[in-house]
């Protein structure tokens, strides 16, 4: 794994690159996934097909890693949209995360630090979850307007990693 500041959406359209977006498993009575809030919504502002997406696949897979479309995976974190994010269900998400990176070396995978914004958990309890992932996927450490560093959630600034 290699921890990079940026904007996830720098990766969109990029050759090679698979962006993974943290979600959760609330499919709404009108079939799709809750994606209200962090990168899940930026993604459905982006690509409004893929709240009804998300929910086609969680009433098919269940609340797992799932492809979504051509550059974009889902990766739960959630079981439900109004609940915090679930240490299990992260670690279980980063297993499959794992084996896809594993098989597929030369895709890079990019995605945000999972739980640790609309999820409340802090980058310190995530982070060891991640750690053996290997060196073709990236997690991205937002950078704010001003393209200073993001506080993350514990109060401390992050390190660039290559």
């Amino acid at each position: 794994m290699r921890e990079v500041y940026g904007d996830i959406w720098a990766y969109e359209d990029r050759k090679g690159f698979v962006i993974l977006v943290t979600t959760n498993g609330f499919v709404k009575n009108n079939g799709e996934g809750v994606m209200g809030a962090g990168v899940a919504r930026q993604a459905a502002e982006k690509y409004p097909e893929l709240p009804r997406l998300l929910g086609q696949s969680l009433i098919r897979r269940g609340n797992v890693v799932s492809r979504l479309t051509d550059q974009i995976l889902s990766f739960p974190v959630k079981h439900e949209w109004f609940r915090d994010a679930d240490l299990k269900l992260i670690k279980k998400s980063v297993a499959e995360l794992n084996r896809r990176a594993c098989e597929n070396p030369k895709t890079k995978y990019v995605l945000p630090r999972p739980g640790c914004g609309n999820g409340n958990l802090t980058w310190a309890k995530v982070r060891p979850l991640m750690e053996g992932l290997p060196d073709n996927v990236f997690v991205i450490e937002r950078e704010n307007l001003n393209g200073r560093k993001a506080k993350n959630g514990n109060g401390s600034s992050g390190r660039k990693v290559r």
